[in-house]
């Protein structure tokens, strides 16, 4: 960065309908000016998107999520939203089609039909092949003494997990790992290979990267639909073909969207986790050793990790009808988004919020969101990231980093692309 960029921010500065704050770890610095200074705050827009309001406060964010009926996913839950209104409503953006952008009541029949796969008991059944995964993956880089820990390791565990879940053959997990980075990180130029390189980092680029990312799952998807439909599984993706909704079968449609959802928020948010969780561990020595001499703060660990990475930035919702939020009035189609980042260092509820304490108590997080759309999959990203740290700070207690690590272009998602380590390698 250069001396401009590391200037000590001011509100004026502050635009989080772009990344480059976030890609430079700085958005910290942002939201705790916002906090303290203008915490229900105007974003402008630009020629292209409407301008949207940032909420910032965790009781703030708590009220809205405890509101479906008055602030609504429906028009989409990524970013500002585009002025083009034939844009904002394609199809192609899931609006209303995912459990993720659908409100009550049809949000609530349609999670039920997959709610027992998530239950707590469901989760705790797949501890021991979790972890054999967990081992596989260390097994592998065992030998090699340094690996990236995101490619290598972060990704391939929860990846692995959602695949099978979903029945999705062994072969394809790479693809899924792609074609995923590409959905979810299309803003990041290192997964715009689609597009010219002279065109990377563009906002066209970033959509264009979208949209084919998206039209390649789909096709994915559409194809192993039907192979389910000829040969049934244990899987969930069986499970959807032969559930009924007040007496209706799914439609292919219906199921799409879901393995869309799934895979993505399946394998990513909960990498991201375990990769911030790891550097802000080699970030804060003494609470590494805390935990290393201590196995049994690990889920208390887990849940620092969670709130002080917070790997989903933000939800967006929209109003229904005239309302406030904080004391600031707004109307009927107003657009806000909700901050977690900043929810989870709140200083009214967390103190030294920018502080990494493995044993924090209270620790009442909203990483995970909460309300109607709390993240289904909640219970097997915590099992993972236990099962992983457990294995790893045993098997490797000298991991360190081994070069800086990369951070994902995105305000949606709080991703490391990278982090070289190191250890004593396996003779």
């Amino acid at each position: 960065m250069t001396t401009a960029d590391t200037a000590p921010l001011t509100l004026d500065q502050i635009n989080l309908a772009y990344p480059d704050l976030f890609e430079q770890g700085r958005h910290h610095e942002a939201f705790k000016i916002l906090r303290r200074e203008d915490p229900i705050h105007w974003n402008e827009g630009t020629e292209e998107i409407k301008g949207f309001w940032n909420v910032v406060r965790y009781d703030d964010v708590v009220a809205v999520s405890r509101r479906p009926d008055i602030w609504s996913s429906e028009r989409g839950i990524v970013g500002s939203e585009p002025r083009d209104e034939q844009e904002a409503v394609l199809a192609a953006n899931g609006n209303g089609k995912m459990l993720i952008t659908m409100d009550p009541p049809r949000h609530v029949r349609l999670r039920r039909l997959v709610n027992k796969g998530f239950t707590p008991r469901a989760v705790a059944s797949w501890e021991s092949h979790i972890s054999e995964i967990t081992k596989g993956v260390l097994d592998d880089i065992a030998p090699k003494g340094q690996v990236d820990f995101v490619t290598e390791v972060a990704a391939l565990i929860p990846l692995a997990v959602i695949c099978e879940i979903m029945g999705v053959p062994k072969s394809d997990w790479k693809l899924m790992f792609q074609l995923t980075n590409k959905v979810l990180g299309g803003g990041d130029p290192e997964y715009q290979t689609d597009v010219p390189e002279e065109q990377r980092g563009t906002v066209e680029a970033a959509r264009t990267t979208v949209n084919i990312g998206t039209m390649q799952m789909f096709g994915y998807f559409a194809q192993l639909l039907q192979q389910k439909k000829a040969e049934p599984g244990d899987d969930l993706i069986s499970t959807l073909i032969a559930s009924e909704i007040d007496g209706d079968k799914l439609t292919d449609e219906d199921i799409l969207w879901f393995c869309f959802l799934l895979i993505l928020a399946g394998n990513e948010t909960t990498r991201n986790a375990m990769s911030g969780g790891l550097l802000a561990l080699f970030n804060h020595p003494d609470q590494r050793k805390k935990l290393q001499d201590d196995m049994s703060l690990l889920p208390s660990a887990v849940e620092e990790m969670l709130r002080y990475v917070s790997p989903v930035t933000h939800m967006a919702r929209t109003a229904l009808q005239d309302t406030e939020i904080g004391g600031v009035k707004m109307k009927k189609g107003d657009r806000i988004i909700m901050w977690y980042p900043s929810a989870n260092r709140d200083e009214k509820y967390f103190p030294n919020g920018d502080v990494f304490d493995i044993t924090r108590s209270p620790n009442d997080h909203i990483a995970f969101g909460l309300g109607e759309h709390f993240c289904l999959g909640a219970g097997f990203a915590r099992l993972e990231i236990r099962v992983l740290f457990q294995q790893l700070l045993t098997r490797f207690p000298d991991i360190r980093q081994a070069g800086p690590e990369q951070r994902l272009r995105s305000n949606f998602i709080g991703g490391i692309k990278h982090l070289p380590v190191e250890f004593t390698p396996a003779k």
